[in-house]
C-alpha cells in the first residue's frame, strides 16, 4: 500500500536540533555492507562477495549525525556502475565527501574485503586443477591532502626449514658411511639402500602465508591477479590444490630447491615487490610444525601489524 503523499511528513530527528555534547568526530559510518564486485585483471574476471566499511568524518559539532542512507546508496551505485577500478574509487570517495557538504565533511575513506577464488593446475599432470582462494582488502582515503589507495592480499606457501634439512642430511649421511663403509659401493644396492632409508630423518615443513601490502595512486591498475603472481613467483612454493603422485613429487623438489627460513621468505618477497611497487610491505607467517608458536617477520614502513 503507497503512502499518501499528503500525510504528515515524517519526523527527522537528525535534522532536529543540535547535538547534545558539540563534539567533531573523526570518523562515522557503516562497517560490514554486503557488496558484490567484479574484478579484471590478467584477462580475467570474476564476481566476489565483498564486505564494505564507509565512512566520512564529521566535523561540525552541531550537526547531530551523517546521512547514512546516502553513503549506502553511492556505494550501491558503484557496485553496480562496472569493475573495480582506483580511479573510480577516487571519484566515489569525492562524491561522498560532496554529498556531505552539509555536515562539513572533508575526508570519506572505504575498505573492502572480500576473497578471491582462482585455479590452480597441477605441476605435472595436465588438465588436473583446483581452487584456491586469495584474501583480499582494499582501503581507499580522500582527505584534504589527496587521495591514497593500499591493496593488500594474502597468498599461501610451503617453507622447509634449512636447519633443519641440514640436520636431516647429517643423519642420512652418517647412516649411508655406517652401512657402506670407507670402501668402494655397489651403485645398485647404494640405491636400494637410499629408497629404503632416505628419509631416515625428515625436515620440517609447514604451511605459510605472506601478507603484502602495496601502494597505489588513482591511475594505477588494479590487478590483484599479477600481485598473486609476483609473491607466488618470489616465494617458488605456492600451495597445491589437486594432485596425483607425479605432481606431490615435484612440489617436493621444490621445496628441496627453496629452503628458507621467516627471513628469507620476507626478503624474497620484498625484493620482487620493490621492483614494480613504490611503497610496499609483507608480513609473513611460518605455521611451525617443530614449536607451537609460529615464526614471523616484517618488512616495509606501512606493513600492518602483527
Amino acid at each position: 500500500m503507497k503512502r499518501d503523499q499528503h500525510a504528515t511528513p515524517l519526523p527527522d530527528v537528525a535534522a532536529s536540533g543540535n547535538a547534545d555534547n558539540l563534539l567533531p568526530l573523526e570518523w562515522v559510518g557503516m562497517q560490514g555492507i554486503a557488496l558484490p564486485l567484479w574484478l579484471e585483471g590478467g584477462g580475467q574476471a570474476q564476481q566476489v562477495h565483498a564486505w564494505a566499511d564507509v565512512h566520512v568524518d564529521l566535523p561540525e559539532p552541531r550537526v547531530k549525525g551523517i546521512h547514512m542512507s546516502r553513503l549506502y546508496l553511492l556505494l550501491d551505485a558503484f557496485a553496480a556502475a562496472g569493475p573495480l577500478d582506483a580511479d573510480e574509487l577516487a571519484s566515489l570517495l569525492r562524491t561522498m565527501v560532496a554529498s556531505h557538504a552539509d555536515c562539513a565533511s572533508t575526508q570519506a575513506r572505504l575498505a573492502l574485503s572480500f576473497s578471491l577464488l582462482r585455479r590452480q593446475p597441477a605441476l605435472l599432470t595436465a588438465g588436473l586443477s583446483g581452487w584456491k582462494s586469495y584474501p583480499v582488502r582494499l582501503q581507499a582515503t580522500l582527505s584534504p591532502q589527496g587521495f591514497s589507495l593500499s591493496l593488500t592480499v594474502e597468498v599461501g606457501y610451503s617453507s622447509t626449514c634449512p636447519c633443519s634439512a641440514a640436520l636431516a642430511r647429517q643423519l642420512l649421511a652418517d647412516g649411508f658411511a655406517a652401512q657402506f663403509g670407507p670402501g668402494g659401493i655397489d651403485g645398485a644396492a647404494a640405491r636400494d639402500w637410499l629408497l629404503q632409508h632416505a628419509s631416515l630423518a625428515t625436515p620440517h615443513s609447514q604451511r605459510s602465508t605472506a601478507s603484502v601490502t602495496v601502494s597505489l595512486d588513482e591511475t594505477a591498475e588494479l590487478d590483484v591477479y599479477a600481485l598473486i603472481d609476483l609473491v607466488e613467483a618470489a616465494l617458488a612454493t605456492p600451495l597445491q590444490t589437486a594432485v596425483k603422485r607425479a605432481d606431490e613429487q615435484a612440489f617436493a623438489r621444490l621445496n628441496g630447491a627453496n629452503l628458507m627460513y621467516v627471513e628469507d621468505a620476507a626478503r624474497r618477497v620484498q625484493a620482487a615487490l620493490a621492483r614494480h611497487y613504490a611503497q610496499a610491505s609483507v608480513a609473513v607467517r611460518h605455521m611451525e610444525s617443530l614449536h607451537p608458536h609460529d615464526a614471523v617477520a616484517q618488512a616495509g614502513d606501512f606493513a600492518g601489524a602483527f
